[in-house]
């Protein structure tokens, strides 16, 4: 099943673009829902007003999603009237839709990357716990991410168990980096891609304006 993320961002933007931000979520979600597939929030970052968004991350899952992910990516346009500044002048306001691939704890961390520490244990598991080096910390090398792990009765399961906790961290710093990255590509064309937006909503109520 595909399977990919896809950043809502205001860029550097003011409160009107955050608006617009949480409103295309809500577009953007319904549709995804409609066509299928499954979705999960899996970043927010709340905007400077109640009920605005900075930026939102959505996982989406199913058949052929890249494909329908595709015709959102790029600028989205809202015209309208401010909702904070009652007498503002401007009307269009632009936000940015960027596709990238889920990060998965699956690649990326290769066993002789990592070093094992054994250090005795002084949590629950009877005397085989005092008696063996059972708690572990796991360092990543490359990164210098490290865990500690003691609740396991053996060694092996706490090795196990540094390993999972590796792993996550690892795919987490990932993610923040495709965010980071699809971010800084959106502000680097934003004012570029604003003459060519690939969807455009209009008035209060966030309709989509027929093209």
């Amino acid at each position: 099943m595909d399977n990919l993320l896809l950043q809502i961002t205001a860029g550097r933007g003011p409160a009107e673009c955050a608006w617009v931000v949480a409103q295309v979520q809500k577009v953007l979600l319904a549709a995804a829902r409609e066509a299928g597939y499954a979705v999960e929030i899996r970043q927010r970052e709340p905007g400077p007003q109640a009920g605005t968004l900075n930026s939102v991350v959505v996982q989406l899952q199913g058949p052929e999603v890249k494909a329908w992910a595709n015709s959102w990516q790029g600028t989205i346009q809202w015209v309208g009237q401010s909702p904070y500044r009652k007498y503002h002048k401007r009307k269009n306001w632009f936000v940015g839709v960027q596709m990238f691939a889920e990060a998965t704890a699956k690649t990326g961390l290769a066993e002789h990357e990592v070093r094992y520490q054994f250090i005795r244990s002084g949590g629950p598991g009877g005397q085989h716990v005092n008696k063996v080096a059972t708690a572990v910390r796991a360092t990543h090398l490359p990164t210098g991410e490290t865990v500690h792990v003691a609740g396991g009765r053996s060694q092996a399961q706490n090795k196990q168990e540094a390993l999972r906790r590796l792993q996550a961290r690892l795919a987490e710093r990932q993610l923040m980096a495709q965010q980071a990255l699809a971010q800084d590509t959106w502000d680097q064309h934003n004012r570029l891609e604003r003459g060519n937006p690939v969807r455009v909503f209009t008035g209060p109520k966030f309709m989509p304006k027929k093209r």
